[in-house]
């Protein structure tokens, strides 16, 4: 790192720039993932990377003083970053402590670790808030789905906010699994939990509910029998940041609630 605290910073996934907006230090982002939308301000922001890849000459242009990764999905990345003489920190959070823990985090490296322990404090409180109102109700049984082909059931942070919200994720057994190929699932074991609810987001694509309906056997699944089938943005549920704690668990909530 050329100096601390770092000023110009690079994001290469969205919830760390939401968490650098959310804590006012948005003007020492230099360049940011082409999948960052959120805040819609963001969107003037230099793209340096995708999700797997990234542009090293454009990184290298911008002299950061940091990059902020994240997962072995971008592993590659900070090993050409770092070869480079870049000061990289791959953060990995999977969970919901994971997601807290890299707000603070993000602030101790800037030197915002104050801002960064108030904005925390916040998120965990009103996690906490909905998580109360939500006892005692009946839970039902909720089947999220993370891809369609094959198959693929939520990771930890969003199995554990399925909770949260007022739902009982099927396989949350699976939670703990980070990588993908070990949270895939059979069309049979999903038959077999009988989901009441079934949230999809595909990682991007469009969710097609009829598609869902329509698969072999599942008609007579609860939750395509009373046409519970609901889509969550894949922006507000799938990145381990801010999105998930705010509009995310408000769309599960919301997805969860008795039908009128």
């Amino acid at each position: 790192m050329r100096r601390f605290p770092p000023q110009r910073l690079i994001c290469l996934t969205e919830e760390t720039v939401e968490t650098l907006y959310l804590l006012g230090e948005q003007d020492r982002i230099v360049g940011v993932s082409g999948y960052a939308v959120r805040p819609p301000e963001v969107r003037s922001k230099p793209r340096v990377s995708a999700f797997t890849s990234a542009r090293l000459d454009k990184i290298l242009a911008l002299q950061p003083d940091l990059v902020l990764a994240f997962s072995d999905l971008q592993a590659d990345i900070v090993s050409d970053l770092a070869k480079a003489g870049v000061a990289v920190h791959l953060f990995n959070q999977r969970d919901l402590a994971g997601i807290f823990a890299m707000i603070r985090t993000v602030g101790a490296l800037i030197g915002a670790g104050d801002k960064a322990e108030a904005l925390a404090r916040s998120l965990e409180a009103r996690v906490m808030e909905v998580a109360r109102a939500s006892e005692g109700a009946t839970r039902p049984k909720v089947y999220f789905e993370e891809w369609n082909d094959p198959m693929i059931s939520g990771i930890g942070w969003v199995s554990e906010l399925i909770e949260v919200a007022g739902g009982e994720d099927v396989f949350a057994h699976l939670r703990g699994e980070a990588s993908a190929r070990d949270r895939i699932v059979s069309s049979e074991q999903v038959i077999a939990a009988q989901p009441d609810v079934i949230l999809a987001s595909w990682c991007g694509r469009k969710v097609v509910p009829r598609q869902i309906a329509e698969r072999p056997g599942w008609a007579a699944l609860p939750a395509v029998a009373n046409g519970r089938i609901a889509e969550i943005k894949s922006p507000i549920i799938l990145q381990p940041g801010p999105a998930a704690l705010t509009d995310g668990l408000d769309a599960l909530r919301a997805a969860l609630l008795p039908p009128v």
